[in-house]
């Protein structure tokens, strides 16, 4: 796909984003989408912009509180870059910040191709998959188990599940979704008994391969600003270049 500025770029991988990590609930408000999952994640349990006309911030801020209250959820507020006005309409409000996030691109180019040694692709994640993303995640509870698996349940792009398994045994996982020519890859995790040997990298080669047979020219993913050996390992990958950020902005 041919953008036609940085600024279109950045909102069709920010729609892509949204639409790889779906919401069992969700509402458009006046130029928002408000998500609410349940569960601990933030991306699909905040107020997040959409392209175009918005109506008056203070409004939506105030009619969103109304519905997380309803559901005995805190006020989130998403704010990439792309509307950077928000930030002093949340401080005027009293909205602290957390979750500094980059959004990271890269162009598929051809790179390997494959066999990759030890990846298993499915188009659907099995039980082995998700107690594996589960282990390597760490402690996660039912109530998080829950809404990950109501997530991936909305999930109706075109995606594949990597696992790779080293003596039977599954140390990392990932899934890619391709949203109007972007790959987005999403829950990339290695168990932490087995970090860096390479194993999300072989994953990442996975995917790509697989997104460019589906006609993906450009990739994308999401990943924690402090983050520094992720941030290392994808821009080994050719994730180089940063769209843009988010920050979370909450008010319990």
């Amino acid at each position: 796909m041919i953008w036609r500025s940085d600024e279109d770029r950045a909102w069709a991988v920010e729609e892509a984003c949204r639409n790889a990590r779906p919401s069992p609930l969700e509402i458009a408000l006046g130029g928002w989408m408000l998500r609410a999952s349940g569960g601990p994640t933030r991306r699909t349990n905040s107020l997040n912009p959409l392209r175009g006309w918005r109506d008056d911030p203070a409004v939506v801020i105030a009619e969103a509180e109304t519905v997380y209250r309803s559901l005995g959820r805190p006020m989130i507020v998403r704010v990439p870059d792309l509307v950077p006005e928000m930030d002093l309409i949340l401080d005027d409000l009293g909205f602290g910040r957390e979750g500094e996030t980059c959004t990271l691109f890269a162009e598929l180019s051809a790179r390997e191709t494959g066999p990759f040694e030890n990846v298993r692709l499915a188009d659907a994640p099995d039980a082995a998959w998700l107690t594996a993303r589960a282990a390597c995640e760490g402690v996660v509870s039912d109530a998080a188990s829950t809404s990950y698996r109501a997530s991936i349940d909305c999930l109706i792009l075109p995606r594949m599940f990597a696992r790779r398994v080293e003596a039977d045994v599954t140390v990392a996982v990932a899934y890619g979704a391709v949203h109007r020519g972007i790959l987005v890859f999403e829950s990339v995790a290695t168990h932490p008994a087995h970090r860096r040997a390479g194993h999300a990298r072989s994953l990442i080669l996975a995917l790509m391969a697989w997104a460019r047979r589906r006609g993906a020219t450009g990739a994308c993913l999401q990943v924690v600003a402090e983050n520094a050996p992720a941030r290392a390992l994808y821009a080994g990958l050719g994730f180089s270049r940063t769209l843009y950020g988010y920050r979370y902005r909450r008010r319990d």
